[in-house]
């Protein structure tokens, strides 16, 4: 139970620089049980059925201005790779974070370079 952890020193990092999940509990462990507040997970793949009702909503969501996207970040230069992956890290790229590295060719240029 939480007596375990009473005398941890929630300040200290372990050695692999993690948080111990005893040290969570004992930081947030009385407000999860006060609030009776609940963690679940869930994977896509659990709401299989309800994919094309969904599809059709977020294209017309998307359509009516309701919701944005940004598919692609894309950083030209691989001189940009190191701070684009420091971006990456630290969740200011939006969308798929992409470093470009040479020319882009259409799909014509590379049918005639085959």
């Amino acid at each position: 139970g939480a007596i375990s952890g009473y005398n941890n020193d929630l300040t200290k990092q372990q050695t692999d620089n993690t948080v111990s999940q005893t040290g969570l509990y004992m930081k947030h462990g009385m407000s999860i049980i006060s609030l009776r507040a609940k963690i679940q997970g869930f994977i896509v793949l659990d709401y299989m059925k309800e994919w094309s009702n969904a599809k059709k909503d977020l294209a017309r969501w998307v359509l009516e201005g309701k919701i944005r996207y940004q598919k692609e970040d894309i950083r030209d230069g691989l001189e940009n790779a190191p701070s684009a992956l420091v971006d990456l890290f630290k969740g200011r790229n939006k969308g798929k974070l992409i470093v470009q590295v040479g020319e882009q060719l259409a799909k014509k240029e590379i049918v005639s370079r085959l």
